[in-house]
């Protein structure tokens, strides 16, 4: 047996072997460090996602209400004035309403409710205020409108329909005229549908999510709905087609694209950051990333926002 195949001289090579692997193991300490850097500035730009989407819901959804109801009724003021607020599904150029534009104004005294009502009722129409189902006639006219609203965020003006009763008044301002509604009845789904109207009688069916709680706000199920009839309102108008999403409880997939994009370019937010921290100080990269990563979240907040239940 020579030397070299001796047991002395595998255990040996074994031994050099194992040192030689422990130090290769050894040499990749950066590997580990890169891997740290990635989880760290992915559960950061998670967490300001996460708070963002928080403050959407509960804070600035309520003021970004506020602040386009101050410009709808600047916007349907004019057009009372000048004569060119829609009487229908189109304008008086004889053009499509588009969607968020101003219909009518609606006040309920009870609530000490005012809100100008918006062309559409899919989840994104709602952030602005209550919103008209395209296919119905508009609020005032003869005939049925539905009009539905927000329940627990952005202003959630409809919060309090529950607590309506019979005879409470329902004032709509439309292009034609001002149109007193009085209350018939509050139900929800499955209880039976009012009498159909005659002659000149107007019905307005006001929609929200039936809330009996924190948690059934934030997971509506049930929707609530109060009739209110005029015996007489304005001349008929055209009506449009809806679409999926401006069903009640309906949600609005047409954002997946743009939610789609803005994830990756958080993704690619993640990774850019852990190669930028490997070379310049962390705070001096923070500084930099954290206004795109709270722009990122506020645009990618709103496409989820509009992802849930539109009467939440």
């Amino acid at each position: 047996m020579s030397a070299a195949t001796t047991p002395a001289a595998v255990t040996g090579a074994r031994k050099k072997g194992s040192i030689l692997t422990q130090e290769r193991r050894a040499i990749r300490p950066g590997e580990a460090e890169e891997a740290l850097e990635i989880a760290s500035s992915a559960l950061t730009v998670v967490a300001i996602v996460c708070v963002w989407l928080v403050l959407q819901l509960l804070v600035l959804g309520g003021l970004s209400h506020l602040r386009s109801q101050h410009l709808l009724y600047g916007e349907f003021r004019g057009q009372l004035a000048a004569a060119t607020a829609p009487t229908g599904a189109l304008d008086y150029n004889g053009v499509a309403v588009e969607r968020g534009a101003p219909v009518s104004m609606l006040a309920i005294p009870a609530l000490g409710l005012e809100q100008v009502v918006v062309q559409g009722s899919t989840s994104r129409d709602l952030m602005a205020g209550p919103g008209h189902l395209p296919s119905t006639v508009l609020p005032g006219q003869q005939g049925t409108s539905v009009v539905m609203g927000r329940a627990s965020t952005y202003g959630a003006p409809f919060r309090h329909l529950g607590a309506l009763k019979a005879g409470d008044q329902v004032v709509v301002q439309n292009a034609e005229a001002s149109v007193t509604y009085h209350v018939e009845d509050v139900r929800r789904a499955g209880d039976p549908v009012p009498t159909a109207l005659t002659g000149t009688q107007a019905r307005l069916t006001l929609v929200s999510a039936a809330s009996s709680g924190a948690l059934s706000a934030l997971r509506p199920r049930d929707a609530i709905f109060v009739d209110a009839i005029a015996q007489k309102g304005t001349g008929a108008g055209y009506t449009a087609g809806a679409a999926p999403a401006d069903a009640v409880m309906a949600r609005d997939t047409s954002v997946l694209p743009l939610l789609s994009l803005c994830l990756a370019l958080l993704i690619a937010l993640v990774l850019g950051v852990s190669v930028a921290r490997r070379r310049v100080r962390t705070s001096l990269v923070w500084l930099v990333a954290a206004p795109v990563a709270i722009a990122l979240a506020w645009v990618a907040t709103d496409q989820v926002v509009a992802l849930l239940p539109n009467l939440m």
